[in-house]
């Protein structure tokens, strides 16, 4: 038995949102403000019978709330939560089998409906009351909680939702379904302090001895600890008579009470409450808790949380158990989050009928797990589409399977950041890599005194070095529906034939080029087949740069004319608006050859051949004295023109 998906209508930016849940673990991620806490809030409120108020309705339907009268349909304003449930013929249906409405053997599904209504008969005479549109909302705001109903039905079809047919809904109670299902959740707030704040200090202590009370109060050994407090309560007796005297005394005298006492009163519970404790180091010389790091401590509370909650799964043994941890990774390094990962899916197995549910914001966790228990969320349209990110990006791929095993391992080994990045810039080689941040920093500086300007370096960017192989990301970017910049070079060649009479395309400077064997750019920007009779005009209109890519969030930037030259690479580009700086620091760059040939010239494309020799070696030495010697760098154009581009918001 499991939850196969969780359906959720008018919560907060989840307006229509489905959730498609995995037998064992669903990750959640996204980017910032993409719905991820809100679905464990909205599921924890139903389960745990909290309030709901005026913010958790959508943003959509403040306007029909506020303006609400007896013609609004109230079943447009619901916040509403469907569970469904698959079972099968081996499962226990003691208690799901009140929410069994279709009798047909071949059907294994129940929906659960869990809706939250406005009482709009006893709200409307209130809002009447009121001589304004503004103390009406401001009456909303602070008061709708109060005029909330929650109710739970259970419910065969859809169509059943609608309200002609409401009547076919069967109310249920709360208790029912938690005689289902056993839901835990461990919030991201989770009170672990540093050595600066010793409020929380205990928090680990306090978490020991409660795991400890839970699996020993019922012991029967405890009985041994009860009859010592009651000795003990004795000899206190005797003593705090003796040390409350004076008190006694007084309050005697002053409210004229002559039985008024001090006595003892120990309980097993009181001693066990504050009996152990956590430390670290050397039995000899240990330090309290409070002193441990926040990613230790951190981890240590959500061991024993999820210990915690693994006994209350044992031992109620629901037919579901569902665990929410919200964003595991707080204060951990990137190593620590790659073993608690790891380390935490083993003890998930070791629970029957688990069903986890973590939202993260770590490309860590999310590269050491299965892409498809990926759940990806995006806000298009002020409405949270919650995707299932392997079934649906292997189907846009479609035929093209190594190019969707390429990303998919790709993702998996060093780009799982792009998951949770605002915007994306692919680049082609590692002159690029060592230098784009540099040019960065520099366009920033340049533009700093621009009235809200904001600068590249803050806007969450990924950079990633990907080789020839930008084209295979085409349908990624386009299921992130991210803005994309993407840097690589133009690769002029010029068609010929070998001295076996085969056709070949030899690498050729721009002027007087007849193809290019960048297959980035042929893909992103249609190119018809080499030999058909429209490629020459393609390829002219890709020179001049009037070729234009059919998603506005997607850029293709590569060398452009620029002072009478078209460079061929990045290096030849900027070899051109660099030449003479070159010149003067050619003693001390590295990865040159024949640097005596580093002179004035016209011919930078055979310039660019002659001198350079190892490419990260030039572009090293470049970084070096930009930092070190203040040497300040020209910029090739179609640099600075993408950087122009990737700042601006393109939505």
């Amino acid at each position: 038995m499991k939850i196969e998906s969780i359906k959720i209508k008018n919560f907060r930016l989840l307006k229509d949102s489905v959730l498609e849940m995995k037998d064992g673990l669903s990750l959640l991620i996204g980017r910032n403000n993409s719905g991820k806490t809100s679905l464990l809030v909205l599921f924890e409120k139903f389960y745990n019978n909290e309030n709901f108020t005026y913010d958790d309705f959508s943003i959509s339907l403040r306007q029909q709330i506020d303006n609400i009268d007896i013609y609004t349909n109230i079943l447009e304003l619901t916040i509403q939560m469907i569970l469904e449930i698959k079972y099968d013929e081996s499962d226990n249906l003691e208690h799901l089998s009140e929410f069994i409405l279709d009798l047909d053997p071949a059907s294994n599904t129940v929906k659960i409906l869990f809706e939250v209504t406005i009482k709009k008969e006893k709200i409307l005479p209130i809002l009447e009351s009121l001589d304004s549109q503004d103390k009406k909302t401001r009456y909303l705001k602070k008061n709708l909680q109060n005029h909330l109903k929650t109710t739970i039905y259970s419910f065969e079809n859809d169509d059943d939702l609608l309200e002609v047919n409401r009547y076919k809904l069967i109310k249920k109670d709360l208790k029912q379904i938690k005689n289902i299902i056993n839901f835990q959740i461990i919030h991201a707030k989770r009170n672990v302090s540093s050595s600066d704040d010793n409020k929380g200090k205990k928090i680990l202590s306090s978490m020991t001895t409660k795991y400890f009370n839970q699996k020993n109060l019922n012991n029967p050994n405890f009985s041994n600890i009860n009859d010592q407090m009651i000795t003990m309560d004795g000899l206190l007796d005797i003593e705090y008579t003796e040390k409350f005297k004076d008190f006694l005394k007084l309050g005697k005298d002053f409210l004229n009470i002559d039985t008024l006492k001090v006595v003892s009163d120990l309980e097993s519970n009181e001693v066990i409450n504050n009996s152990s404790k956590v430390i670290y180091g050397e039995s000899s010389n240990h330090l309290p808790e409070h002193l441990n790091g926040l990613g230790f401590m951190n981890i240590l509370y959500l061991l024993l949380d999820i210990e915690m909650k693994k006994e209350s799964f044992k031992e109620e043994k629901k037919a579901i158990n569902l665990l929410f941890i919200e964003e595991p990774e707080a204060h951990t390094h990137p190593q620590m989050q790659y073993k608690f990962i790891d380390k935490i899916k083993e003890v998930f197995k070791s629970i029957e009928n688990l069903q986890t549910v973590i939202t993260t914001h770590s490309a860590q966790i999310v590269s050491k797990c299965d892409f498809k228990d990926i759940r990806y969320l995006l806000n298009i349209h002020e409405n949270i589409k919650i995707k299932n990110f392997h079934s649906e990006l292997k189907e846009l791929y479609g035929t093209e399977e190594e190019e969707f095993q390429f990303v998919e391992q790709y993702l998996t080994l060093q780009a799982s950041e792009l998951f949770f990045a605002n915007k994306i810039i692919f680049i082609e080689g590692t002159t690029e890599k060592m230098l784009l941040p540099y040019f960065i920093n520099k366009f920033d500086n340049d533009r700093k005194d621009i009235p809200n300007y904001i600068p590249i370096s803050s806007q969450n960017i990924s950079i990633l070095e990907v080789g020839a192989n930008a084209e295979a990301f085409d349908k990624l970017v386009r299921f992130f529906d991210i803005q994309t910049l993407i840097i690589t070079d133009i690769d002029t060649t010029f068609k010929t034939q070998n001295q076996t009479g085969r056709t070949i395309y030899k690498g050729h400077k721009v002027d007087g080029a007849t193809h290019t064997s960048n297959l980035t750019i042929r893909k992103y920007f249609s190119s018809p087949d080499v030999n058909n009779n429209t490629f020459a005009n393609w390829f002219e209109n890709l020179k001049k740069e009037s070729i234009s890519i059919n998603n506005r969030k997607i850029k293709l930037s590569y060398q452009i004319e620029e002072d009478n030259y078209h460079a061929r690479s990045f290096e030849d580009a900027f070899i051109k608006v660099n030449l003479q700086k070159l010149i003067d620091n050619k003693s001390v760059l590295r990865g040159l050859k024949n640097d005596d040939e580093l002179i004035i010239r016209d011919d930078i494309y055979e310039l660019t051949e002659e001198i350079l020799d190892k490419k990260s070696d030039f572009a090293f030495s470049l970084l070096y004295l930009a930092l070190s010697k203040n040497i300040d760098w020209a910029m090739p154009l179609y640099i600075k023109n993408a950087l122009e581009w990737i700042q601006n918001d393109a939505s």
